[in-house]
């Protein structure tokens, strides 16, 4: 369907304005690119010198250009090892910042009575932090495996198991949020999934609202509502969070 500009920087495609955000029951967002402003992995990846080769291959994931995402991330991780605790802390400290409007978009949602699921491509240590800072309700994101020996507090360049599986991947994500709603007892419909890469597409496709955040193209063209200039909270020009 034809793009429709709502306003400036804000496009609609097959969505008719006028619902209200209580209409929905659960938001489900991505991390990296969506509710903070840095890839963490490109910048773990500048504490051992190999941001540029790891950033390359992160921009063909979310481009769409490499489909398979587990065995792209797998890649990146190994050129991570011997990242330690303090680098990822660094990262946290100096380059992570949430984006514009995130705070007044999930504090919305709460009022709303909407819960918040954080679901990631990206790391716990980073994940878990936001869920803290934001109040999110649910978060899912890949453990990143750490030596206990010799080599105690740095990375082994592998991702570990955890009880849902390895890789928090696209189909995870979709898993994950349907999953979620399920356990809520809604609808996939009364549901909103927000992201920028092609990673995030499974999940938009399987709910009820997907919108793009200054995102891939191959992803503004396929949702619903497209943030493409101003904050995440421009979802409340679409969305009356009344």
């Amino acid at each position: 369907m034809q793009p429709t500009p709502f306003a400036p920087g804000l496009v609609l495609r097959n969505f008719q304005p006028g619902k209200k955000l209580s209409d929905f029951k659960l938001i489900a967002f991505d991390m990296d690119s969506t509710l903070i402003n840095i890839e963490c992995i490109d910048e773990i990846a500048d504490a051992v010198g190999r941001k540029a080769e790891v950033a390359a291959i992160t921009e063909a994931a979310m481009r769409g250009e490499i489909t398979d995402f587990k065995d792209s991330l797998r890649r990146r991780v190994a050129l991570l090892r011997g990242v330690t605790i303090a680098d990822l802390e660094v990262v946290y400290v100096q380059r992570l910042q949430l984006n514009p409007g995130a705070t007044e978009l999930v504090a919305a949602c709460k009022a709303a009575g909407l819960k918040v699921l954080l679901v990631s491509g990206g790391f716990t240590f980073f994940a878990d932090r936001v869920k803290e800072r934001l109040g999110i309700d649910f978060a899912r994101s890949n453990l990143l495996e750490i030596h206990s020996g010799p080599n105690c507090g740095q990375l082994t360049g592998h991702v570990m198991e955890q009880s849902w599986g390895d890789i928090c991947d696209g189909a995870e994500k979709r898993r994950t949020l349907l999953e979620v709603a399920s356990l809520l007892g809604i609808e996939p419909a009364q549901c909103i999934a927000m992201g920028d890469g092609a990673n995030d597409l499974p999940m938009m496709a399987a709910a009820g609202l997907s919108v793009a955040y200054h995102a891939k193209p191959k992803v503004r063209e396929q949702a619903m509502v497209s943030i493409e200039s101003g904050g995440l909270d421009r979802l409340l020009e679409v969305l009356s969070p009344i």
